[in-house]
């Protein structure tokens, strides 16, 4: 269960003996032997494979909120796991001994698609979640448990860069439910000078799958001083969203922490975030969030229409829930968008480790 065979890669008829994989726009050119810039592709034989099917740095039940998705089965606990491996190379990863990992060791749990979807099941989670690190690099692990939880009623989710070549970007998000993407920054020289990759790819992404598919989408861009937090960025950012996806899809912004190869930098300020969220918000953008920061204004999911408080959040804890059971404001009927049951979850904001192999059949 270590490797597997993967679809999407060619050969470069310019040298021969290397290959093409066509996963993501990097197109690393790779030798026999070679792995990509995100480690955990190579080529082996020949072909290009993933080398680490089947294997994870852990698995954690955690809150849905969490991931971030404010409209996605709110209060509800989902099965999240991770392997090794990015295809980005972003100086400020906070989950760098995972993304960046060139360990095997670090992926010392493993657990087959059946297993990661009883074990959802068994455990209540209503839905898996593909974190941590980018599940576009672990793409055919993670679509088979995708199908392997719709065949037990579990949702997908996924937390994704978007970073991913328009062929497989159609065969993964249609197995998924939901996903967060993260919009990095609108700079190409950021994502050029921080990231190691380019902005373009990402906002196709998004574009896709916020127009061609039913999947539920919400974004979350990383607000770090003087990289990516300027007004000039953000006004762009908003007209943007605003004028290729609407105003329903919802916006996070969340605070930065300093890690791995920018230790340098300063924590973004909670006036940064609010002046963020004000600014989405004069462009009309309904739904806008902070993060990483406790900020009740910024948790709450206010109707679009009478601006009453709808969800009321503390943290990951539900504190109001004020939706009908058909998802509109009792005060003024407006709908919520969103994936939404009756009732919220429970889960509160619990973090549980656990082991898929031990649950039974």
């Amino acid at each position: 269960m270590a490797q597997v065979a993967t679809d999407f890669w060619q050969p470069v008829r310019s040298h021969p003996g290397k290959i093409q994989c066509d996963l993501c726009p990097r197109y690393c050119h790779l030798s026999e032997g070679q792995r990509g810039l995100c480690f955990v592709r190579g080529n082996v034989e020949g072909e290009i494979q993933l080398l680490s099917y089947g294997r994870s740095s852990g698995f954690c039940i955690d809150p849905i909120e969490k991931k971030p998705l404010n409209h996605f089965l709110p209060g509800t606990p989902v099965l999240s796991f991770g392997t090794a491996g990015c295809n980005l190379a972003c100086k400020f990863c906070q989950n760098w001994d995972i993304s960046k990992s060139k360990q095997m060791d670090t992926l010392a749990s493993a657990a087959s698609p059946d297993q990661l979807s009883l074990a959802a099941k068994q455990s209540g989670c209503r839905s898996i979640a593909y974190t941590y690190n980018d599940p576009i690099v672990f793409y055919e692990y993670a679509l088979d448990v995708a199908q392997a939880s719709r065949e037990q009623g579990i949702k997908n989710v996924a937390v994704t860069a978007g970073y991913i070549c328009e062929e497989p970007r159609a065969h993964f998000f249609a197995a998924m439910d939901a996903v967060n993407i993260d919009l990095k920054s609108f700079s190409e020289r950021f994502y050029h000078k921080i990231c190691g990759g380019h902005l373009q790819p990402v906002l196709d992404t998004i574009e896709y799958v916020g127009k061609e598919t039913n999947v539920w989408l919400e974004l979350t861009t990383l607000l770090i001083p003087d990289e990516n937090d300027s007004d000039e960025e953000l006004h762009q950012l908003c007209q943007w969203l605003r004028e290729h996806l609407g105003t329903d899809v919802p916006l996070h912004f969340s605070g930065f922490h300093p890690d791995w190869k920018m230790k340098d930098k300063p924590r973004t300020p909670l006036g940064t975030l609010v002046r963020a969220r004000d600014i989405a918000l004069q462009y009309g953008l309904k739904f806008v969030y902070t993060g990483n920061v406790h900020d009740q204004a910024g948790d709450t999911t206010f109707c679009s229409g009478c601006h009453q408080p709808l969800i009321v959040r503390d943290w990951y804890h539900l504190v109001a829930w004020r939706l009908t059971p058909e998802g509109t404001c009792p005060n003024c009927d407006t709908p919520l968008p969103g994936k939404f049951e009756a009732e919220p979850g429970g889960w509160g904001a619990k973090r549980q480790v656990i082991r898929p192999a031990e649950f039974g059949h």
